[in-house]
């Protein structure tokens, strides 16, 4: 594929989902050694009838109102959560899976009943994002990547996902004494003065961002799948933290390209006419790896 086709049709999807998948395995490390991997997926569940709220009032699908929602959607989780725990008399993991198939099932009946045709915004978007459609119409060749008027064509998501991946990794950084402490040992972090909860709430909180900038794109199924995939099969390559963050970027990256490629190409080669979901493929593949790490990994035990 030459320049003048890759760049417009390919590179700004490929880079999303790219970005996408590092900006949630970078917290996602984190849950999975917190044994919590399971928030993950459950914020990309309950956001959803936050951004469709968030798009009733507005009618547009914009950053703030969809972070805004998110957010609110977040907080009744999170009530509810507590009210089925302690009234239900039932063990947290079981309340958080009611509370999160429940609003994801409300957010799915919201979409069906409202009308979001002139928008990207329903059941498919929801659960496949439109990766394939993020398209740079703008975009001419290589040399586009230093044209200024080109450059203002990019799609929003680009620009958005990139930052937040920015600020997920550089918040990593500059808390990650105490998020590791915490980590690994809540006891030893809670006599050291170290306010456990309040970093358990944050890396809530940056989980809950990295689900929300790219659930537009991608989708639920890539966000669920960064979230435990990457880290999981990185774990079992190594018993160092920062090694682990390393491999879960390298995973999280094999897992973007190598899917976006099959996606397009692989139904090709077989003999077939039509390209598969590039989320879905992205989501099998990274599947995949966590399946060989199982297998192959020196620290799988």
């Amino acid at each position: 594929m030459s320049g003048e086709d890759f760049v417009p049709f390919s590179l700004v999807p490929l880079l999303i989902g790219c970005l996408a998948s590092i900006a949630c395995a970078l917290p996602g490390n984190f849950l999975v050694l917190r044994r919590q991997a399971l928030i993950g997926d459950a914020i990309s569940h309950v956001v959803l009838p936050g951004i469709v709220v968030a798009f009733l009032i507005t009618g547009q699908i914009t950053t703030w109102p969809m972070l805004l929602g998110s957010g609110a959607a977040a907080l009744v989780a999170v009530g509810m959560i507590e009210v089925i725990r302690r009234f239900g008399k039932i063990e947290p993991g079981a309340a958080m899976g009611v509370t999160f198939t429940a609003m994801f099932a409300a957010g799915v009946l919201l979409l069906e009943q409202s009308d979001t045709s002139g928008v990207h915004l329903d059941v498919e978007h929801a659960l496949f994002g439109n990766l394939e459609s993020l398209i740079w119409l703008d975009a001419t060749g290589w040399t586009s990547l230093v044209d200024p008027i080109a450059l203002a064509g990019l799609p929003p998501e680009l620009p958005r996902i990139a930052i937040v991946t920015l600020l997920i990794g550089f918040c990593l950084m500059l808390f990650w004494r105490p998020l590791a402490i915490s980590t690994f040992d809540e006891g030893f972090a809670e006599t050291l003065g170290l306010p456990v909860r309040t970093i358990g709430f944050s890396l809530v909180i940056a989980s809950a961002v990295a689900a929300v900038a790219a659930f537009d794109a991608v989708g639920s199924i890539i966000v669920i799948a960064m979230f435990i995939c990457p880290p999981a099969a990185a774990r079992m390559m190594t018993n160092r933290l920062g090694s682990q963050i390393a491999w879960s970027i390298g995973f999280a990256l094999l897992s973007a390209v190598l899917g976006f490629v099959l996606a397009g190409y692989g139904p090709l080669w077989i003999g077939s006419d039509n390209a598969v979901s590039a989320a879905g493929m992205i989501g099998t593949i990274a599947g995949i790896i966590l399946a060989i790490a199982a297998i192959f990994g020196p620290a799988r035990r």
